[in-house]
């Protein structure tokens, strides 16, 4: 092949792809050296990531069979099928006590993607969104990639990482065009109360900021349930409710998310959505109508196994010196303080990772404040459970640890 003159070819790429480029702090980097040891067939526990391992209810596949069958594999209405929209809007509506209208609601591949769009719609680049910190992890690439402000408050962790009201207002700036809350909490499934999102919502609506809530764990709360955003608000024209079935369902790879907002803004939303994915799968979502009208059993079954799993996970890190916990209202996680260890959350997974083969993920990707924690997921069996903390009680039990105070 003859070379081509002239200078050579530069690769640029934009500021957008710079901002993504891995910061250096190894996140990711115990779970994947994990995922590598396991496709050697290590015997490797992979507690660090939020992936059930709970089977996908039977009659959602063949829901999403039978739609393949009937040929629904076409373009999708942008805003989200109809069928889909109005079991939704039945859902919000029962649980609000307030009316919703299906076309309140954008169907989008994914929470994820659906807390994307609302931000991009929401916030111009240099403006700030306040986020609680501990935040989940993924929340960070979302904000680089949009070049706005994270301005986080924190969690107060001795109280169950319950959230004060005064510390998310002292947060608030003059750019702030967003408070982001995430209800139950991940990583540390935390429950806001009814009455301080009530309080916020009032709060941000006289400020002229947007109140987006982010309740994906919804369905999986143990002692107490679920209090939405929706519910607790007087005024909806300032708030906008963000949910899914990745784990309230088991289906983290069908790709389905929606949001809930006010109908000035779900008109934005699907202008945006529109442009960049226009619509999601038909049969993709005939199952999630089924999944969510034929679930009530199921669902009581979920909640009920996360819950032995954390009383066991629980149990056994109040055993290990060293280690110490509050105990998750919801959710499918345990944040660990490995702090009494003498390492931090990176140096601990990486020896953890090491030395007794299981993976959990550092503190420090849910914010500096965290950088001494661990969050480990409750996916896997009481039974794989026991026998992964029967290696961490062995490691932990090499390192010259604090006594508990």
């Amino acid at each position: 092949m003859t070379a081509i003159a002239g200078p050579a070819f530069s690769g640029r790429t934009s500021r957008l792809a710079h901002r993504l480029i891995d910061d250096g702090q190894g996140v990711w980097g115990v779970h994947d050296r994990a995922c590598e040891m396991a496709a050697r067939d290590e015997p490797v526990c992979l507690l660090s990531v939020g992936d059930p391992d709970l089977p996908t209810l039977p009659s959602t596949i063949d829901a999403a069979i039978d739609s393949l069958e009937r040929g629904r594999t076409h373009y999708a209405p942008g805003r989200g099928e109809l069928s889909l929209r109005r079991t939704i809007a039945a859902i919000e509506a029962n649980a609000s006590d307030k009316p919703c209208d299906p076309d309140e609601i954008v169907i989008f591949p994914g929470a994820t993607n659906a807390i994307y769009s609302v931000l991009a719609c929401l916030v111009d680049p240099g403006e700030d969104v306040v986020v609680a910190e501990p935040m989940y992890v993924g929340y960070d690439g979302l904000f680089r990639a949009l070049g706005i402000n994270a301005v986080t408050f924190p969690l107060e962790a001795a109280a169950g990482f319950a959230l004060d009201v005064a510390a998310v207002q002292v947060a608030v700036t003059p750019a702030t065009r967003v408070l982001l809350l995430n209800t139950p909490g991940n990583p540390a499934g935390n429950m806001i109360t009814p009455a301080q999102l009530c309080a916020l919502a009032a709060w941000c609506r006289e400020r002229d900021i947007w109140l987006v809530s982010d309740e994906v764990y919804s369905m999986i709360t143990f002692e107490q349930p679920h209090t939405s955003l929706r519910k607790a608000a007087k005024a909806l024209d300032n708030v906008v409710v963000i949910d899914g079935l990745s784990k309230s369902h088991a289906m983290t790879g069908w790709r389905l998310g929606w949001t809930v907002s006010s109908l000035a803004l779900a008109d934005r939303l699907l202008e945006f959505t529109s442009a960049t994915l226009f619509g999601c799968c038909q049969f993709v979502q005939d199952a999630a109508v089924h999944a969510l009208t034929n679930d009530e059993d199921y669902i009581a079954g979920v909640r009920d196994e996360y819950r032995r799993r954390r009383d066991y996970v629980c149990q056994r890190i109040a055993g290990i010196p060293g280690l110490n916990c509050e105990v998750p209202a919801a959710g499918m996680f345990v944040m660990v303080d490995v702090a009494g260890t003498g390492l931090d959350g990176l140096a601990f997974a990486e020896a953890l990772l090491d030395q007794g083969q299981v993976s959990v993920l550092p503190g420090a990707g849910f914010g500096a404040s965290c950088r001494n924690y661990v969050r480990i997921s409750l996916t896997l069996s009481v039974a794989a459970m026991a026998s992964a903390f029967d290696r961490i009680e062995a490691f932990v039990a090499t390192l010259e640890c604090k006594p508990r105070e």
